[in-house]
């Protein structure tokens, strides 16, 4: 009897050493997979892979509804991935997920992101923190560092986790282009076109050389000369705009919706918002297009023609 357990374990070794998925991937899967263990072990359900079937299904999507609907959607997402895998390889006859029809909704959320203004008074004030600092002391380079992870999201729209995985060698000065390592191992090269962000990231990597060298060459680097992990860089980018004053929570995700929905105020094509975010289908970028509240209010009080009517009660 192949039970799932040991189903799992071939699973993840094909996921890890035939599909080179990210250790991120990884971490989830082996997350969901081990909830979906314990709950056919609570409910007394056969560990055969060959008799888990529908109805073990829908008792487990019945178990986790109150869910929040993403999360579900990555959990049907991964035991979708895990009994195709077993059909594949002639462990089952078919992926019984194939027999339900599973509808989960999503709130259709905007992002979250901040105007020009509050962009603006982000970078002065990391800018102005360099400043002040002593350039012999520690705190020169941590203000200098914590300028560039601010640049670099605002920049290139990249994940969290695409930042604090950049290698220097990534970065090129001369050409001011970044190359982003993405999903699914995906790459994408983005310009950067102002020379003040290239000067800023000029002068961080001539003094960091020694660090970044010993950190493995990882561009973003902690006071222990190691890379600076997802965490810490959403603990200082809200730590940042809180000093700032900004007024609302600012992380590494609301300045890449930053990104993009400046961008398509200043009527820069969707495709090519798409392209610059990383994202495989247009469906994703479509969000952006849901003008924000301010944005709408701005332009029904310039535009609309009941503007111009000198009509009003007497």
């Amino acid at each position: 009897m192949f039970i799932f357990k040991e189903a799992m374990a071939e699973f993840f070794s094909h996921c890890r050493y035939e599909k080179n998925l990210s250790e991120k991937t990884l971490k989830f899967y082996q997350i969901d997979l081990l909830q979906f263990s314990a709950f056919l072990e609570l409910q007394s359900f056969s560990q055969s892979v060959k008799e888990i079937d529908k109805t073990h299904l829908k008792a487990y999507l019945k178990e986790i509804s109150g869910w929040k609907p993403k999360t579900i959607k990555r959990k049907v997402a991964t035991l979708k991935a895990l009994f195709n895998y077993l059909e594949f390889e002639d462990h089952i006859v078919a992926n019984p997920l194939r027999k339900l029809r599973i509808k989960i909704k999503e709130p259709a959320l905007l992002p979250k992101a901040l105007n020009a203004a509050e962009s603006n008074d982000l970078l002065k004030k990391v800018y102005a923190a360099l400043l002040t600092a002593d350039k012999s002391r520690y705190a020169y380079l941590e203000a200098l560092r914590n300028i560039v992870v601010i640049e670099l999201l605002f920049a290139t729209g990249a994940r969290v986790s695409e930042i604090a995985n950049l290698q220097r060698s990534a970065l090129d000065l001369q050409s001011g282009t970044v190359t982003i390592h993405g999903k699914g191992g995906k790459q994408r090269m983005i310009q950067l076109c102002n020379p003040d962000t290239i000067h800023t990231l000029s002068t961080y990597c001539e003094l960091y050389a020694g660090k970044i060298a010993c950190s493995g060459g990882y561009l973003l680097i902690n006071r222990l000369d190691n890379k600076l992990s997802d965490q810490s860089i959403r603990l200082l980018v809200t730590s940042l705009a809180i000093n700032a004053k900004i007024g609302k929570k600012v992380t590494p995700h609301v300045l890449r919706h930053t990104f993009a929905t400046l961008l398509l105020e200043n009527d820069v094509d969707i495709k090519y918002i798409q392209s610059l975010l990383g994202h495989s289908s247009i469906m994703t970028t479509q969000i952006y297009t849901q003008v924000n509240l301010e944005k709408q209010k701005q332009i029904l009080a310039e535009k609309h023609p009941r503007m111009s009517f000198t009509i009003a009660m007497q």
